[in-house]
């Protein structure tokens, strides 16, 4: 997954044209990584509580239709972690 585009710049209430980019952004499994752990989205942040409870719920829509859709029931969040935990190949 990659990183959301940089012109996806939000408006201080977390609404406008650019609302529903950023709850499709949210939805995504790509998340940043920090030195301390994996953060969270920067599109989640821009988003208002109505915003974060919209893309959330669109994410385990999206999860379980991904895990349906997999031979091994595994959604792009499990194949992100497994990635991460197994490393560079």
């Amino acid at each position: 997954m990659s990183p959301p585009d940089e012109d996806e710049s939000p408006d201080s209430e977390g609404q406008g044209p650019d609302r529903q980019g950023r709850i499709e952004a949210a939805t995504t499994a790509w998340r940043p990584l920090r030195r301390d752990g994996i953060g969270s989205h920067p599109c989640w942040e821009d988003l208002d509580e109505e915003g974060r409870k919209e893309s959330f719920e669109r994410a385990l829509a999206l999860r379980q239709l991904e895990a349906a859709a997999d031979p091994e029931g595994r959604s792009t969040t499990v194949l992100a972690v497994l990635a991460r935990i197994r490393g560079p190949r």
